[in-house]
């Protein structure tokens, strides 16, 4: 198969089109501008909220004047992160895609499908003369990749819609009425550098390869946390010896889990050996544990120059608290309807080194706000108990489940009919815009789909083509089915 060959033809080629567009989460000023551009060249009524937020409308095809409007909704921002040896400026440069047999994927970098073919979908819809339809309103949000802050900062009244289909799920053939609210911690260590005792011997370990992925689709995958699996050896080696911190830096992005990690720290010199020999012992059994789930690990450990180092308490306690934080899954579902997803969970997801500082970002998710507050407490005392300064964000809500949604009937109903078998009605770690649209606009009736994606959130990104078709017929069956507007 051939880019030519992809179909749906006029789907793909917009999401060609945006991939030339530099967009990571914070500065979509170029593909603010290219969907202001696609509207006035479309003749459609376009416009930008003070958030940077796109609404492009579009009226109802003949015949189909009567029905309700449709929101078609999707994020234009992406997670921007690349293979550490690809030269690749996300601020300039085009994504370089390639077909790997039934998967279209990018050369060394994030793809951008999440959630460029949603919007590639919604430009699609737009630029059509023989799709049936209702009245549609195309929304696209800024900075949904980091916290939201589009969808958080839209105003009531800019979406006039009574349905929305939310464009930015990642598995054909399931469909989304429920998603976890979220927030983030940063804790902050400071300290005063001091010159390490002179008979230490220093040495930096390094973790890549790691599989990585979002925070919340993958987080009952059991994969590897760089930083996790790191401060497990500083752990056993503090336990032992005199060690001393001098830097870790591991992870990017609160939402998603650390694929590598860098750490330089001291020993006394009559301790290296053994400290060599541990690290060995430790990476065998590290790659043993994870062996389904990692298996291009590697790992690596060299003497590097002397350098300041944390004081010994701040060293121990940063430490202990790396050990201690709770990282992974902390509850599940209760509701019979949701009972295999995640309910509560949370992600050690960066450590930066700056300085006199470090700092420690992490994210936690749960679609029961109260169990949500507990997560971050729970977070919150392991970092303030080693005397860390802790901040937590406002973060944004869960969108519950409507049991007698119209939409949801429409979309399961639409999909038996075109592939004769019943899809999946669920919820989703992962926090999508739809919870904070919930809150502003109660009234709007939701669900959330889309093509499969995996790895998302990596260099490993990849799109299965078939389902974009699938999607796509999906979409347009449900638009030419909208009720008639009340």
């Amino acid at each position: 198969m051939e880019k030519k060959d992809l179909q749906p033809a006029s789907v793909f080629k917009q999401f060609a089109k945006i991939n030339e567009i530099p967009r990571p989460s914070k500065r979509e000023e170029k593909m603010i501008e290219y969907l202001k551009e696609f509207g006035k060249s479309h003749q459609l009524e376009t416009s930008v909220d003070e958030t940077g937020n796109v609404i492009i409308r579009k009226p109802a095809t003949k015949g189909y004047e009567d029905r309700a409007t449709v929101i078609l909704q999707s994020h234009m921002d992406m997670v921007c992160d690349k293979l550490v040896d690809v030269e690749f400026d996300f601020d300039k440069d085009a994504i370089q895609t390639y077909i790997d047999g039934e998967w279209l994927t990018a050369k060394g970098t994030t793809l951008g499908a999440d959630d460029g073919i949603g919007v590639a979908m919604e430009l699609a819809v737009l630029e059509s003369d023989d799709i049936e339809h209702g009245p549609i309103e195309c929304v696209f949000t800024v900075d949904e990749e980091t916290q939201l802050t589009g969808a958080l900062g839209m105003k009531a009244g800019f979406m006039t819609g009574d349905y929305l289909i939310n464009l930015d799920s990642e598995d054909e053939g399931k469909i989304y009425v429920s998603c976890a609210g979220g927030r983030s911690t940063i804790a902050t260590f400071d300290y005063k550098e001091e010159e390490a005792p002179k008979d230490h011997f220093f040495m930096q370990i390094s973790l890549k390869g790691l599989v990585g992925g979002h925070s919340g689709d993958d987080i009952n995958k059991k994969r590897a946390n760089a930083i996790k699996v790191l401060t497990r050896f500083l752990f056993n080696e503090q336990e032992k010896f005199d060690l001393r911190l001098a830097s870790f830096n591991s992870g990017k992005l609160h939402n998603a889990i650390p694929r590598d990690g860098k750490v330089v720290f001291a020993v006394p010199n009559d301790a290296k050996e053994q400290v060599r020999a541990d690290w060995n012992v430790f990476q065998h059994d590290v790659m043993q544990e994870f062996h389904v789930t990692d298996t291009d690990m590697v790992f690596n450990m060299e003497s590097t120059e002397p350098q300041q180092v944390l004081p010994k308490d701040v060293s121990s306690k940063l430490i202990l608290a790396l050990q201690a934080v709770d990282n992974g899954i902390f509850a599940m579902c209760q509701d019979e309807l949701l009972a295999n997803m995640v309910e509560t969970s949370s992600n050690v997801a960066a450590v930066k080194t700056m300085d006199g500082k470090i700092e420690i970002l992490s994210s936690q998710r749960s679609n029961v706000m109260s169990n949500l507050d507990n997560m971050c407490n729970t977070v919150k005392a392991a970092y303030q108990l080693a005397g860390a300064k802790v901040e937590q964000t406002d973060g944004y809500p869960a969108w519950n489940m409507n049991p007698d949604s119209k939409l949801v009937k429409l979309t399961v109903d639409a999909y038996k009919k075109l592939f004769n078998k019943e899809p999946e009605v669920l919820g989703i770690h992962a926090g999508l815009e739809c919870g904070l649209f919930s809150e502003r606009y109660p009234h709007i009736d939701m669900v959330s789909f889309g093509p499969t994606l995996r790895f998302v959130h990596t260099p490993d990104e990849r799109l299965h083509i078939p389902t974009v078709q699938m999607v796509w017929d999906h979409l347009l069956e449900i638009l030419k089915n909208i009720p008639v507007r009340k």
